[in-house]
């Protein structure tokens, strides 16, 4: 699906900014054939797999926390990858950028724990078992995402060439 910088910046003024970020990354998702794999990772630049990193990051902890964001295996990509670093350097989004640093140096301490098989009931015991993990998401739902999701919603308008697929 191409997407242009005009779809991008129509689809800013249309929609909420949560629902701008989900639709420029569902065109990314519908590019890619439906999700990241290791063959086809190379066809998003930075800035676009950035976006996608906020986009899960969001829908996950507001479902269940980083907790469920890790547990759904996404604290290689979101976690493990440029995004903390890109947030804060070139987004100018300092506070978030060390937020997941914070969560990336407790799921490093709890990553066997976290990335095992376990039932519903087990999964649903972690909450308590790492309450720092959890008061982590909980900080971003309080003190971040309000402000954060507009801030990268307009950043992605203000540099809506950077995030256009051409091909």
């Amino acid at each position: 699906m191409l997407l242009s910088s005009n779809d991008i910046l129509q689809k800013y003024d249309e929609l909420s900014a949560a629902d701008f970020i989900r639709f420029v990354t569902d065109c990314y998702l519908d590019t890619l054939g439906g999700g990241l794999t290791p063959d086809n990772m190379g066809m998003l630049t930075t800035q676009q797999h950035t976006l996608l990193c906020y986009r899960y990051l969001l829908d996950e902890v507001m479902e269940g926390g980083f907790i469920q964001l890790i547990h759904n295996g996404y604290a290689g990509y979101v976690l493990m990858g440029p995004f903390p670093y890109i947030l804060k350097k070139e987004w100018g989004m300092k506070e978030l950028s060390q937020l997941i640093y914070n969560v990336k140096s407790e799921y490093q301490r709890h990553r066997e724990q976290l990335e095992c098989e376990m039932t519903d009931e087990e999964f649903m015991a972690l909450y308590e078992q790492l309450e720092t993990l959890n008061e982590l998401g909980d900080d971003f739902l309080d003190d971040h995402q309000e402000v954060a999701t507009p801030r990268v919603a307009s950043y992605v308008a203000e540099h809506a060439d950077s995030f256009q697929i051409t091909e």
